[in-house]
C-alpha cells in the first residue's frame, strides 16, 4: 500500500519523468530489487526504459525473441528465475512492460502496481516529452507530428469488441490516418488515404479527421458524415480527394454498415477464410463526391461471431519487392488468417503485419501504409 500511495501522488503533482526515480525508490516495497518501465517504440520492434531524471539508459531489449518481448506481445505476465514482467496496458492499449527483479512474487499484486503506472504514463505524458522521448528512435519529420498528434490510441476494446490499427512510415507519415469511437452500443470506425505527401497532405488528413468527428459528434448518419467531409474538402482544398471507408458497427447486434469512398474494400474473414468481398466503391473520394448525382452508397452486412474485418489503404497492398511484385491481396489474405489460426491478439497481428510489409520493400516503403482490425465475438 505504501508503494501504491507513493505512486497516486504523482497524479497530482508529477510527470512522466519522474516514475522512474519513484518506482527505484519503490522497488524494495514490492520485494523488487529494481523497478523498470519499458517502452515500445514507435515501430513497435524494442522496449526501451522510461528516461527519467537521474537515471541512466539501460540497453532497448528487442519485441521478438525475449521473455520482455513476451510480455508485450501477448498483454500477459511472463516471468525468469530472476525477473517478472508485466504488460502496461492503457484499456487495450499496449504501452510497454513493466520489469521488476525479484525471485518471488505476488502476480495479482503487481498486476495492479503495473495498472497503476500505466495510467500513470497516459495521464502524465501530455505534461512533458519524456514518453515521445523514449519512443522517437529518430527525428519525426513535422507532418508525421501532425497526423499523429489527431490520432486516438492504436487499440480499443469495449463488451467484446475490438479495434486496432496501425502506421507506417512511423516518422514520415502524412497521407494516412484512422479514428474511431464506441457511443452506446455503436463503434464508428473511419480510414483514411490523402492523395499526396508531406504537409499538404496532413494538413488536409488533419481537416478529414476533424470533419469526421465534428459530423459523428453532431449525431449525422453515414450519408450525412460523407457529405459533411466531402463539402469541406472541396471548400478548402479544391481539386484534392481523400479515399476512406467509413464504417458503423452495433457492437450488440454484429450489424456492419459502411460507404467505401473510392477505396479498397476491407477483408471479410470467418471461421479461417475468407468472404466474398463487399461492393466497392459505393461512393467517389471524399471532395469529389459532387461528380455524382445519386447519394453514397451504404452497404449492409450481418457479422457472425469472431468475425474480423481488416480495413487497409493500398499502401498494403501494392507494397513490391525488389523485382516489382506487389504483395496484393492474395498475399494479406493469407498472412491474416494465418495469424488468426495462431490465436493471436489483434494488435500482435497488426504489428506483424506492417513489419511484414516493411520487410517485403527492404525497409523502404514507397507509400504510406495503414490498416486497422475490428474483431466482434458477439
Amino acid at each position: 500500500m505504501e508503494a501504491v500511495r507513493r505512486l497516486l501522488d504523482l497524479r497530482h503533482r508529477g510527470r512522466a519523468e519522474d516514475l522512474p526515480a519513484l518506482l527505484h525508490d519503490a522497488a524494495p516495497l514490492l520485494g523488487a530489487a529494481t523497478a523498470t518501465v519499458l517502452l515500445v517504440d514507435y515501430g513497435q520492434l524494442r522496449l526501451y526504459p522510461l528516461r527519467g531524471r537521474g537515471m541512466t539508459g539501460a540497453a532497448p531489449i528487442p519485441v521478438d525473441g525475449t521473455a520482455a518481448g513476451e510480455a508485450f506481445r501477448t498483454a500477459r505476465v511472463t516471468t525468469s528465475d530472476e525477473c517478472v514482467w508485466l504488460p502496461l496496458l492503457h484499456g487495450a492499449e499496449r504501452l510497454g512492460v513493466l520489469e521488476l527483479r525479484t525471485r518471488a512474487a505476488d502476480v495479482d499484486e503487481l498486476e495492479v502496481i503495473a495498472a497503476l503506472v500505466a495510467e500513470l504514463i497516459a495521464s502524465r505524458r501530455g505534461y512533458g516529452d519524456a514518453v515521445e522521448h523514449t519512443r522517437r528512435r529518430e527525428p519525426m519529420q513535422l507532418a508525421a507530428e501532425i497526423v499523429w498528434n489527431q490520432l486516438p490510441p492504436l487499440t480499443f476494446a469495449v463488451d467484446g469488441t475490438m479495434v486496432t490499427a496501425v502506421l507506417e512510415p512511423c516518422y514520415d507519415v502524412g497521407g494516412d490516418a484512422f479514428d474511431y469511437a464506441a457511443n452506446g452500443d455503436v463503434l464508428h470506425v473511419g480510414l483514411f488515404d490523402t492523395v499526396g505527401h508531406g504537409i499538404a497532405a496532413s494538413a488536409l488528413t488533419t481537416l478529414t479527421l476533424n470533419t469526421y468527428r465534428n459530423a459523428r459528434r453532431s449525431g449525422l448518419g453515414l450519408t450525412d458524415t460523407y457529405q459533411s467531409i466531402d463539402k469541406w474538402i472541396r471548400a478548402q482544398y479544391p481539386g484534392s480527394f481523400v479515399t476512406a471507408i467509413l464504417a458503423e458497427l452495433d457492437t450488440v447486434t454484429g450489424l456492419y454498415r459502411r460507404i467505401s469512398a473510392g477505396h479498397p474494400a476491407e477483408l471479410l474473414l470467418r471461421g479461417g477464410e475468407a468472404r466474398p468481398g463487399l461492393p466497392t466503391p459505393t461512393a467517389l473520394p471524399l471532395g469529389l463526391g459532387t461528380m455524382l448525382s445519386r447519394p453514397p452508397g451504404v452497404t449492409t452486412e450481418q457479422l457472425a461471431p469472431g468475425d474480423a474485418l481488416v480495413l487497409y489503404t493500398d499502401g498494403i497492398t501494392e507494397a513490391r519487392d525488389s523485382s516489382g511484385a506487389l504483395f496484393g491481396l492474395d498475399r494479406l489474405t493469407s498472412f491474416v488468417i494465418e495469424q488468426l489460426a495462431l490465436g493471436l491478439p489483434s494488435p500482435e497481428i497488426m504489428r506483424r503485419l506492417i513489419h511484414t510489409i516493411v520487410s517485403y520493400e527492404q525497409g523502404e516503403l514507397r507509400d504510406d501504409a495503414s490498416a486497422a482490425m475490428i474483431r466482434w465475438k458477439g
